[in-house]
């Protein structure tokens, strides 16, 4: 017998919807039912954010700093920074250069933060609109290269797709059928959380670095 022969399953919003009425037993049958559920959604996106890396929402990117700058304003879709080089071109040739993430502590007591150098550090201030400060202060042009967690996108109209990995569309139903279960069918409330919670930590499970990692003891007296 033949197979499809294709790997481009996917849910809409709005079948993604009807799947999580469906297991809380009901159909959705006004519009603010799809209104709320669309809420619930774009809720779990958040928490999804709160609970650790989501490997397809980590995206390298760039910002060119020009000499004196020692703060710059990152897109305010960027959850967290996770690591950085500095980027310098000489001559065509580019060169990337580690660069240290320090605490708001050990930036505060930097004595002077306008000193000019090739930035070595930076602190990541995590506001509406994150902030990366460096030290020292660029001395010439650079490329501050990082690799950032970026906000799922939001669910917007019915008829889009989700921005999750194919990986996590299970536990996506099954939580947005807890969240709204929350709503409008409190008895099934525990049962759908405790699928949830597993389907979540199936998913997580598997969405990691699978390169190796070598321990080396410290033999140091």
């Amino acid at each position: 017998m033949a197979t499809s022969g294709t790997t481009t399953f996917d849910l809409s919003i709005d079948d993604l919807i009807e799947e999580a009425f469906e297991r809380c037993g009901m159909r959705p049958t006004s519009g603010y039912q799809l209104s709320s559920a669309r809420r619930s959604l774009n809720l779990l996106f958040l928490d999804w954010a709160n609970r650790g890396l989501n490997l397809w929402t980590i995206e390298q990117a760039t910002f060119a700093l020009v000499q004196g700058d020692n703060t710059i304003s990152l897109p305010t879709d960027v959850v967290n920074v996770l690591e950085a080089v500095i980027r310098q071109n000489n001559q065509g040739i580019n060169t990337d250069v580690y660069i240290e993430r320090i605490s708001r502590e050990d930036y505060l007591n930097v004595p002077d933060k306008t000193t000019q150098a090739r930035p070595a550090q930076f602190y990541v201030e995590r506001t509406n609109v994150p902030k990366v400060y460096f030290y020292p202060a660029a001395d010439q042009n650079y490329t501050f290269v990082y690799y950032r967690i970026r906000r799922i996108q939001d669910a917007g109209v019915y008829t889009n797709t989700s921005d999750v990995n194919f990986r996590f569309l299970p536990c996506l139903a099954s939580g947005l059928a807890y969240y709204l279960a929350l709503k409008f069918a409190a008895d099934r409330v525990a049962g759908l959380k405790t699928i949830y919670e597993e389907d979540f930590q199936r998913a997580a499970l598997e969405d990691r670095d699978t390169a190796s990692v070598q321990f080396v003891p410290d033999l140091g007296v």
